[in-house]
C-alpha cells in the first residue's frame, strides 16, 4: 500500500541528527564595529539550515533583500550587494530546521561608528500561532478519530456498522485541515500574516519542509480510511489497516521527536507511537455509539477491543517512555523548559485517561458483555469522558509546535558564542565555549589589523558588565602550541551582554587594547 511504501521510504533515509538549529557565529560578528562595509557576511549554524529570509536593515530603518548567497555545509555564505554607509545595521535571517520547523534572529554590527539600532525584531503573530494549533488539533483528531475509527469498523466491529457517520466526518475534518496545516506551515516558515495564505509562495515553501511530507502522506492515509468506510466490504481490511500504517508514517515523516537522534530508533518509535493511538483513541467512538444504539451487537466489538488493547496500550506507553527520555534528557528539564512543563501536563492527562479506561476494561467490560444494561449505559458515558481527555492530550500536543525539546536547547546551549574585533592596530577572533554563564573556555586568536600574523608576547582577557556592578576581571591566557590563546576554568557569573577587551602585549613597551560587546545566554 501506499502508505506501508511510504513508511519504508522514511526508514532507509539517511540518519541524521535534527533538532531546532541554532546559530553558532556570524560574520561580522554580532555587536562588532567595522572600519569599512563588509564585502560578504556569513551565517553559521550547528546543523546545515535552508535560508527562507535574509534582509539587512540599513540604520535609517529601510531594509534591503539578500537574494544572492551560498551554501557551505553548515554556513550560509551571503553577498552584499551594496556600500553600506556610516551607522548600526542588523542582518535578519530566517531559515528553516532540518525537523521541518522555521528559526529566525538577527545580529547587529556598525560600520564606522555605532548609531541607535533599527527596528528589525519580529512580533509573535497571535492569530496564526493560534491557526496553526487549531490545523494541528484538527487533524491528529481527522488522523487518529477518522483513520483509526476506520481500522476499529474493519477489524473489531465485525457487522456492527455503528459509527460509520462520526468517523467519515471526522476523516473529512482531517482531509480539510491537512491542506490548511499546510499552508499555515509556509507562513510561519516565511514569517508572513495570514492574509498572504494564497501566495503561491507561501505553499512552494510549505512543500518544501518536511512537514510537507507529514501532510501528503496524512492525505493518503485519509483517503484510505474514507475508501475502507465508504468502499466494498471485501477491501475493507486492507484499505483500513494501509490507512492505520500510514497514520504512523506521517507523524514520523517530521516533528521533534522523529527528527531526534538516533534516526534508526527514533522514527520507528514514533510511527508505533502513533499507529496505536489511532487504534485505541479511534475505537472509542464506534464503540462507545455501538453500545448506545445496538447493545446486542456491540458486543463482539467488545470482546475483541478488550483482548487487544491491552499489548497495544503497552506498546504505546513503551514507545511514548523512549521518546519522552530521549527528548527532555534530564529530569529538571520537565520544570525549567515549557517543553517539559507541557509534557507533565500531558502525562497528567494521560493517567487520568488510564485510571479511566482500567475501570472500563477491569470492572465495566464484563457485565457489559453480559447484557446489564446500566453497566453499558455506564459504559458508554465513560468512553465519552475518555475522548474528551483524548482532544486534551491532542491539545497540548499541539502546542508542542511552539516549544522547542530540551534536547534541542541542550545542543544550542553548547554552542560557543562568537565576536571578531577589528581596529587598525590588531584584530581578533574571540570563542567563548559553551556560550552561556557558568564555567566556561575562552578561545582567541590574534592577528594584525591586516590579516597577518601577530607574534604577541602576552595576551590578557578582560570582561567587565557595569550594568550590573561587576569591575573588570582580568585573566591571563596561555599559548598551547596550535596558534591560539586560550583562558581555561573561566567563570562567567550571569548572562547578558559583556564587554570583552584583550590586552595584547606586542612588545616590552607596547600594549594594544582592542575590545567589543560579547552576548553570554542563560543556562
Amino acid at each position: 500500500m501506499l502508505a506501508v511504501l511510504a513508511l519504508m521510504a522514511l526508514l532507509v533515509l539517511p540518519c541524521r541528527a535534527f533538532a531546532h538549529a541554532a546559530l553558532v557565529a556570524t560574520d561580522p560578528a554580532d555587536g562588532a564595529v567595522l572600519g569599512q562595509s563588509p564585502e560578504r557576511f556569513s551565517l553559521t549554524f550547528n546543523e546545515p539550515v535552508s535560508p527562507l529570509v535574509l534582509a539587512l536593515v540599513r540604520p535609517d530603518g529601510t531594509q534591503l533583500s539578500l537574494t544572492s548567497f551560498r551554501l557551505k555545509d553548515q554556513t550560509v555564505e551571503i553577498d552584499n550587494p551594496e556600500a553600506l554607509k556610516s551607522g548600526t545595521h542588523v542582518l535578519s535571517w530566517r531559515v528553516i530546521s532540518q525537523d521541518g520547523h522555521p528559526v529566525g534572529g538577527s545580529a547587529l554590527f556598525s560600520v564606522g561608528a555605532p548609531s541607535a539600532a533599527p527596528e528589525a525584531g519580529e512580533a509573535v503573530d497571535l492569530s496564526l500561532r493560534t491557526a496553526i494549533w487549531a490545523g494541528k488539533l484538527l487533524l491528529y483528531a481527522g488522523l487518529f478519530l477518522g483513520a483509526g475509527g476506520a481500522f476499529a469498523l474493519a477489524w473489531l466491529a465485525g457487522d456492527c456498522r455503528c459509527g460509520r457517520r462520526f468517523v467519515a466526518a471526522a476523516v473529512l475534518f482531517g482531509l480539510a485541515a491537512a491542506p490548511l496545516s499546510l499552508g499555515f506551515q509556509g507562513l510561519d516558515a516565511l514569517g508572513a500574516p495570514l492574509a498572504r495564505f494564497a501566495a503561491p509562495i507561501v505553499w512552494k515553501t510549505a512543500l518544501a519542509t518536511s512537514f510537507g511530507w507529514t501532510v501528503l502522506v496524512a492525505l493518503v492515509a485519509l483517503g484510505l480510511a474514507l475508501l475502507s468506510v465508504a468502499g466494498p466490504s471485501a477491501l475493507r481490511k486492507p484499505l483500513a489497516l494501509a490507512g492505520l500504517a500510514g497514520v504512523g508514517a506521517a507523524l514520523a515523516a517530521s516533528g521533534h521527536a522523529s527528527s531526534a537522534e538516533p534516526q534508526w530508533l527514533t522514527r520507528p518509535l514514533v510511527f508505533l507511537h502513533g499507529a496505536a493511538i489511532a487504534f485505541w483513541i479511534g475505537a472509542l467512538a464506534p464503540l462507545g455509539l455501538a453500545l448506545r444504539h445496538r447493545p446486542a451487537e456491540a458486543k463482539t466489538f467488545l470482546r475483541r477491543f478488550s483482548r487487544t488493547i491491552l499489548p497495544v496500550v503497552g506498546l504505546l506507553a513503551a514507545s511514548g517512555i523512549v521518546l519522552a527520555v530521549i527528548q527532555v534528557r534530564e529530569p529538571a528539564a520537565l520544570i525549567d523548559t515549557a517543553y517539559g512543563r507541557l509534557l507533565l501536563l500531558k502525562l497528567a492527562l494521560l493517567l487520568f485517561l488510564f485510571t479511566l479506561a482500567s475501570v472500563n476494561r477491569w470492572t465495566l467490560t464484563a457485565p457489559a458483555e453480559a447484557g446489564d444494561t446500566e453497566v453499558q449505559r455506564r459504559l458508554v458515558r465513560s468512553i465519552g469522558i475518555e475522548i474528551l481527555i483524548v482532544l486534551a492530550i491532542f491539545g497540548v500536543a499541539a502546542g508542542w509546535r511552539f516549544t522547542p525539546p530540551p534536547r534541542a536547547l541542550a545542543v544550542a546551549a553548547a554552542q560557543p558564542v562568537s565576536i571578531h574585533i577589528h581596529t587598525l592596530q590588531a584584530m581578533a577572533d574571540l570563542s567563548i565555549t559553551p556560550g552561556h554563564a557558568g564555567q566556561v573556555v575562552a578561545s582567541m586568536i590574534i592577528m594584525t589589523g591586516d590579516f597577518g600574523p601577530l607574534d604577541a608576547k602576552q595576551v590578557t582577557l578582560v570582561l567587565s558588565k557595569p550594568d550590573a556592578g561587576i569591575e573588570p576581571m582580568k585573566r591571563p591566557a596561555t599559548k598551547p602550541g596550535d596558534g591560539t590563546w586560550r583562558v581555561d576554568n573561566l567563570i562567567i557569573p550571569i548572562p547578558g551582554r559583556w564587554n570583552a577587551r584583550l590586552d595584547i602585549l606586542v612588545s616590552d613597551f607596547e600594549i594594544v587594547k582592542i575590545e567589543a560587546p560579547i552576548d553570554i545566554r542563560s543556562d
